[in-house]
């Protein structure tokens, strides 16, 4: 059977290949710096705009990136996504909280100034979050999922840029 188009690159995207972890300290300038005890990881890869998780990521990885993936594309709506998991549309907090409870980790969803007293501080070898009062974006296997790029990149919350993290707590889910 011949592998062509989309399934060949999502396939050519799952090939191994390391790179150093999203597993960093935040240094002075707000921007994220690798750390030297972080294991290095298989990096998610990006396919026309869908996050493809690495194979050795762990399943709850697999399960918040196809989370998110779902709703990558649905228009930013303030308050989207805290009244009802399925929505028109999910604001920052909203997607994040969405691509969480894909794997189970939040039951229900949270504003952005929760997340920054939420689970363990620091990076995380896997999912990032990054929370003040006002926003909430994250990175999951060294990709970006953030509706603040969602103008600059079609209406995607996907990205392989990292932006500046001044100002942000920075959290993780345990194990990951």
């Amino acid at each position: 059977m011949a592998i062509t188009g989309l399934a060949f690159a999502v396939l050519a995207a799952q090939s191994p290949g390391t790179s150093q972890a999203a597993c960093a300290q935040t240094s002075g300038g707000g921007m994220s710096m690798p750390s030297s005890n972080c294991a290095v990881i298989k990096k998610a890869k990006l396919v026309n705009g869908v996050a493809v998780a690495p194979t050795k990521a762990p399943a709850a990885v697999k399960d918040i990136i196809t989370a998110a993936n779902k709703i990558r594309l649905k228009p930013y709506i303030y308050g989207g996504g805290h009244a009802k998991w399925h929505d028109k549309g999910y604001d920052c907090s909203g997607s994040v909280s969405f691509a969480l409870h894909g794997a189970d980790i939040l039951s229900s969803p949270m504003p952005s100034g929760s997340f920054m007293n939420w689970e363990k501080p620091g990076v995380g070898k896997w999912v990032t979050t990054y929370a003040n009062g006002g926003h909430i974006f994250m990175t999951v296997a060294g990709l970006l999922f953030d509706t603040s790029n969602m103008s600059g990149n079609d209406g995607n919350r996907w990205s392989k840029s990292m932006r500046d993290t001044s100002g942000f707590k920075v959290r993780h889910p345990a194990g990951l």
